[in-house]
């Protein structure tokens, strides 16, 4: 059995990663910590390196939206424009006439569902190459850069139709915001991260930096470089697709709340029913299908096991895979390799994160699945 410590220590000394920390743990607690390399320059990695985790927000966000379904104040089948009306000025974006934009109304309704299983109709730049072209030509804002107009993504297919990776979980953080009446930050922080005890996960960086690792970037020659990329401070808005600063123990908190089905050392997030809702197939059908990146530099391209779906929270395993995850896996990451899965059949979570891009690039994917298979071999 290969050591996990080792598989750690081997991928910083090849440069698979520029460094890494890792962990995994059951629903009574840690089982494995490990972190190797340099989180930057004269800082060595450790269990309390603080990483931007980008998209490993959206399992929260979308927990802030359950919360209050569990509590009867929506549903998944709510239509996001009975909340938010802005959302119904929203076009399909069919293609270019030249330099123009075309546009029509679209055929179906957005329900809540549809943000959290990401079949809005809404994408990224970095995944369908209508949408950068679209931004350039309009001048319509990145939803990175924390403006709250730059929500009003064109739509690229009609909701409900097809999987889409996008900002859909940025709008449910306004529908939380809206049906609750309190900012997506304090909502989160009250019902969530201080109830499953997550103290260094933050909207903003400030007490994080003195840990807070540097972000790296794959060159030419194969080495790293540094990148400057992060959530925007202080925005208009904050994203939960993508706004939040966290630590592996922290995450490893959410991620075994999920174990415990909606509670932590007695603290209880979501009820028994609304557990099983969150973790289930809410696809209607679809899959996730091949992402192709447009974007080489931020991102490979993210193939997934065919028949994959979504839950309202989270990407599901529907097949085992072995020697690794089994059917009913749930996991997602972030933009800067920042990766978890849950496995509730096998009592397991795990983290395993660093700071680079590409994202699923060769060497990092690599490093991925060699820790994954040690973790289960080790079981």
């Amino acid at each position: 059995m290969t050591n996990l410590q080792t598989v750690l220590d081997d991928a910083t000394a090849a440069q698979d990663v520029p460094f890494v920390v890792a962990m995994t743990a059951n629903s009574d607690g840690t089982t494995f910590s490990g972190a190797a390399g340099d989180a930057r320059d004269g800082l060595k990695a450790t269990e309390d390196t603080a990483f931007r985790i980008f998209s490993m927000t959206k399992a929260i966000g979308s927990l802030a939206a359950m919360i209050l379904i569990d509590r009867g104040k929506i549903s998944m089948d709510t239509q996001v424009a009975e909340v938010l009306p802005a959302w119904n000025d929203l076009k399909v974006l069919e293609g270019f006439d030249g330099d123009t934009p075309i546009l029509r109304a679209p055929k179906t309704q957005a329900t809540l569902r549809h943000l959290a299983t990401h079949t809005s109709g809404m994408e990224y730049e970095f995944w369908n190459p209508d949408v950068p072209k679209y931004l350039e030509l309009t001048g319509h804002p990145t939803v990175l850069s924390g403006l709250k107009s730059s929500l009003m993504y064109p739509l690229t297919t009609d909701p409900g139709t097809r999987w889409g990776y996008g900002p859909s979980i940025d709008w449910l953080g306004q529908v939380v915001e809206a049906v609750d009446g309190r900012r997506i930050d304090a909502f989160c922080q009250e019902e969530i991260l201080d109830p499953l005890g997550m103290t260094d996960t933050a909207f903003e960086p400030d007490k994080l930096l003195d840990r807070l690792s540097s972000v790296s970037m794959r060159g030419e020659d194969g080495g790293f470089g540094p990148v400057d990329l992060a959530p925007p401070p202080n925005p208009e808005f904050y994203g939960m697709g993508h706004a939040l600063y966290s630590t592996a123990p922290d995450y490893l908190r959410f991620l075994r709340m999920v174990l415990n089905r909606g509670q932590l050392d007695g603290n209880r997030v979501l009820s028994d029913a609304a557990f099983d809702e969150i973790i289930a197939d809410q696809m209607n059908g679809l899959t996730l299908q091949k992402m192709h990146s447009v974007a080489p530099a931020v991102s490979a391209d993210v193939e997934m096991p065919e028949g994959t779906t979504h839950s309202f929270g989270f990407v599901r395993n529907e097949a085992d895979i072995p020697g690794m995850r089994s059917a009913g896996a749930l996991s997602w990451a972030g933009v800067c390799n920042t990766h978890y899965w849950i496995d509730p059949s096998k009592d397991l979570a795990a983290v395993i994160m660093t700071q680079s891009l590409p994202f699923l690039e060769p060497r990092f994917q690599k490093t991925y699945q060699t820790y994954e298979q040690a973790v289960y071999a080790g079981l």
